[in-house]
């Protein structure tokens, strides 16, 4: 019998992801993790089923971010027009999405954003 140590000794592959270190220490309102989705700007720092590459989106007038798909929601900010609303998710008539690079996390109506314009560009 060979003495294989191959299950007590520590397995190491250069490059492979892993999760160690401290958690990503942020305010929860402005991370945008759900546990079912993030931003792909948080692959390999959080562990969800899905990532999602935001689209940009204009707020209008009048528009209310709010914490859950729903009117009588909390609201978490009432953005300015033109402000950019980036969606990671769209369900029934609300989106799920951050307001700008680091600001608030939450829904709002599709009413109240207007779609990127076809060949538009970055």
């Amino acid at each position: 019998m060979t003495n294989d140590d191959s299950y007590t000794r520590p397995f190491s592959i250069e490059g492979m992801l892993a999760m160690t270190g401290p958690s990503i220490a942020a305010d929860p309102r402005r991370l945008p993790l759900r546990g079912d989705l993030a931003h792909i700007k948080l692959a390999g720092r959080c562990f969800v089923p899905h990532y999602a590459v935001p689209i940009a989106y204009t707020v209008k007038a009048g528009a209310r971010l709010q914490a859950a798909s729903s009117r009588e929601a909390e609201v978490l900010a009432e953005p300015g027009a033109g402000e950019v609303y980036n969606v990671l998710d769209i369900a029934g008539e609300w989106a799920w999405g951050q307001l700008g690079e680091d600001g608030f996390v939450g829904y709002m109506h599709l009413g109240a954003i207007d779609a990127p314009q076809a060949g538009a560009s970055d």
